[in-house]
């Protein structure tokens, strides 16, 4: 499944509202910890294409065929600029800058790769069961599972 996203940052509205609708009927609910954090990275990520390369992007979204406790999530980004991703330090008052940062707490795995055209950013997120054996396998859980997560000191509650 994927999204055709224009170089404009009502796309970022867009694409949540997209992502959200690829969620029905998938075993996911919408009000569940992955589907909450899955959105938040589908901001984060388009917004850092549609702000930083001012060219259009391509969000695409794999969800598993058969939903389980343990199924993976995979989001990208693909845009059609050669710049590297650059996580930066934001201070307490910068208003922006903290998006490479949140996906590297949130997502369990992210990386990017060059591509013919420009670059795909990617993420993974394993729909874990609560039980301790096997959030201790999908890594312990960057997200916590409650409506909300903390981050090394960032908190965030997906609305």
């Amino acid at each position: 499944m994927q999204l055709e996203i224009r170089p404009d940052p009502a796309e970022v509205g867009r694409a949540r509202r997209w992502a959200r609708s690829r969620l029905v009927g998938s075993g996911i609910q919408a009000d569940e910890p992955l589907a909450e954090t899955l959105i938040l990275l589908v901001s984060e990520l388009v917004t850092n294409a549609v702000v930083h390369t001012g060219r259009p992007a391509v969000l695409r979204l794999s969800l598993p065929h058969a939903v389980t406790e343990e199924a993976t999530v995979r989001l990208e980004v693909a845009d059609r600029s050669g710049r590297a991703p650059v996580p930066r330090c934001a201070d307490d008052d910068a208003t922006g800058g903290r998006g490479l940062a949140l996906v590297d707490g949130l997502a369990d795995r992210w990386g990017w790769s060059v591509e013919s055209t420009g670059k795909r950013i990617w993420c993974e997120l394993d729909r874990c069961s609560k039980s301790p054996e096997v959030a201790a396998a999908c890594g312990g859980g960057a997200v916590a599972y409650g409506g909300g997560a903390a981050v090394e000191g960032l908190a965030y509650e997906a609305v």
